[in-house]
């Protein structure tokens, strides 16, 4: 959930500090407006209640009308003029009236929403990661790969079952399965499943493989596309394969 981001009245004699430097520890937006201005009491609330939806952002308001130094200083020639500063600069910026997905635009240009934090690498601190948030997937599946290529089968298996809705941890356990069947050349098989040359290879086994293997390695296949899809955007083209392969 994003946090709430403070809204300030700034003016000629503060803006430096509450905006200029303070901008090189969390970004900046500028609303220049005037009580005149209808435009202006349009886009306010739109803009507070992007910034506040966003988060990691401080709306800052400058009347034009009564701080004519900072307004002459930007060339202010009209309102509402939005500006967005970032470590002391000013980098993006609009003016007029915006629709909400305009203004959301502008946020993500001036401050991309940091993605999760990463992970840690470590078995003790996948586990802390988990109990602090059992509902997350992500460390329980981190921890299952790890137990995975370790050879602990069945601390693996243990670690992913709670999750087993979750397509990348059924894919981990698919795995699982198939090395205890014991067959050396089909547990490198999935082992090396990863990629699109690797997919591929799966698939093609598939169109061989019938009975509980077949599914097994459906899982295998579908788990590791949901698992790769952001970091190799070219796997999302093997659900068509997979398709044709099982039907």
């Amino acid at each position: 959930m994003a946090i709430a981001s403070p809204i300030l009245e700034v003016t000629d004699a503060s803006f430096d500090a509450a905006v200029v430097a303070a901008s090189r520890q969390r970004p900046v937006v500028v609303d220049f407006w005037a009580a005149w201005c209808a435009p202006c009491r349009t886009l306010g609330p739109i803009l507070e209640e992007a910034v506040s939806r966003h988060g990691g952002v401080t709306l800052a308001k400058l009347d034009v009308d009564a701080n004519p130094a900072i307004t002459a200083r930007f060339g202010i020639q009209g309102i509402p003029a939005v500006k967005g500063f970032r470590d002391g600069d000013l980098v993006v910026e609009f003016v007029g009236l915006q629709p909400r997905t305009q203004v959301d635009r502008f946020l993500a240009l001036l401050a991309p929403v940091a993605g999760p934090p990463p992970l840690p690498a470590d078995e003790a601190g996948l586990r802390a990661a988990i109990l602090a948030d059992p509902e997350d997937p992500a460390p329980r599946r981190a921890l299952g790969r790890l137990l995975l290529q370790a050879g602990r089968l069945d601390e693996a298996d243990e670690m992913l079952a709670p999750a087993r809705d979750d397509p990348v941890c059924d894919g981990l356990r698919a795995r699982i399965e198939i090395c205890r069947n014991g067959d050396p050349e089909l547990a490198t098989l999935v082992h090396d499943g990863e990629g699109t040359a690797g997919l591929s290879r799966l698939i093609a086994t598939i169109r061989s493989a019938d009975g509980p293997l077949r599914s097994q390695l459906r899982r295998v296949v579908v788990g590791a596309i949901e698992a790769q899809r952001t970091s190799d955007p070219g796997v999302e083209a093997l659900r068509g394969e997979l398709a044709s392969a099982l039907f």
